[in-house]
């Protein structure tokens, strides 16, 4: 089997330098790396250069398109059989190829999705955003870790699907909301096999702030909706979670202040964000070993979830209003 490697790129020259090097160090040799440099202004061609001796790499340049469009042009330009998609900002451990390869094999795989997670190395920061987004605490307890490996919606920063999965598909069909969950769907509907590959996980290398991580939990949120806008029955009630956990949290802010301390509401959700936040704070200092991580976790977790569900309400009134 002979992959190609799509990554789409957008001003990020030091990102791809860190996924190409740990891509020389592929167990599996079997493969071609094709960089689609998506209109940025900050280009990566002289890092792509330095690695033209090491990997078998195509190179573009386009307008920019969105991270959707931008990978469609790379699968078009592809010789592989299998197209994996990474982001710009993924590690790849060394055995990923090989454990890929061998579930494609194994499992006849048309297409795939794969987890993320931090590397020992990441900040303290990175490594509680890591948890947020990955917790059994938070709604990322769903993201890449699934009993029914078939129920799996794969996300673009690690996922990929046939050549012929692709030419029968078209592709993403939306830029960059959501695109990725909307071509899962659509690839099932169309009877293509695409489950999650626990082993071909990938170091998310987030450089988020907690405020641009907030705003991409939002824009995450509004995602949702609009995939739904493909696919009705992308909406389940997991998803408005998020939504009841920011309404909770408000209601009790406002409670605060117009009840009693002794009333019966207000002392039962206190006591239960408190036991919520106890939970997320041990859980994530014993994973990590990290009295700091633990805190931050709290933060990020909390402002996941409420970005999000922010997200989802506000894109759901436009949805509702404006058709």
């Amino acid at each position: 089997m002979f992959f190609s490697v799509i990554i789409p790129v957008y001003n990020r020259p030091n990102e791809i330098k860190d996924l190409l090097q740990s891509l020389i160090l592929q167990d599996y040799n079997k493969f071609e790396v094709v960089i689609v440099e998506d209109g940025s202004e900050i280009n990566c061609k002289d890092v792509v250069d330095e690695f033209n001796n090491r990997l078998e790499i195509q190179y573009f340049y386009i307008s920019n398109v969105g991270q959707g469009f931008a990978r469609n042009f790379g699968m078009e330009r592809a010789k592989g059989d299998f197209f994996v998609l990474f982001d710009s900002d993924c590690i790849i451990p060394q055995s990923f190829l090989f454990n890929l390869s061998k579930a494609i094999q194994q499992r006849n795989l048309d297409a795939y999705g794969g987890p993320d997670t931090a590397d020992s190395n990441f900040s303290f920061l990175q490594k509680a955003m890591n948890y947020s987004m990955t917790s059994v605490l938070t709604t990322g307890g769903i993201r890449g870790k699934l009993k029914d490996k078939s129920k799996y919606q794969a996300r673009g920063y690690n996922m990929g699907l046939s050549k012929a999965a692709f030419l029968k598909s078209k592709g993403f069909v939306d830029p960059n909301r959501g695109e990725d969950i909307e071509l899962s769907i659509r690839l099932k509907k169309l009877g293509f096999k695409l489950e999650l590959v626990e082993d071909a996980y990938v170091y998310h290398n987030r450089k988020n702030t907690l405020l641009s991580f907030f705003k991409q939990g939002f824009s995450f949120g509004q995602n949702r909706i609009n995939v739904s806008r493909y696919h009705s029955e992308a909406l389940k009630i997991v998803h408005f979670m998020p939504m009841a956990f920011l309404f909770l949290w408000f209601a009790l802010a406002l409670a605060v202040f117009v009840l009693p301390l002794t009333n019966y509401f207000l002392i039962a959700g206190i006591l239960i964000f408190a036991v919520w936040k106890i939970a997320i704070f041990l859980h994530a200092s014993l994973q990590y070993k990290s009295v700091l991580i633990g805190f931050l976790s709290i933060i990020t977790s909390f402002g996941q979830l409420s970005a999000y569900g922010m997200g989802l309400m506000t894109e759901g009134l436009k949805k509702i209003f404006k058709g």
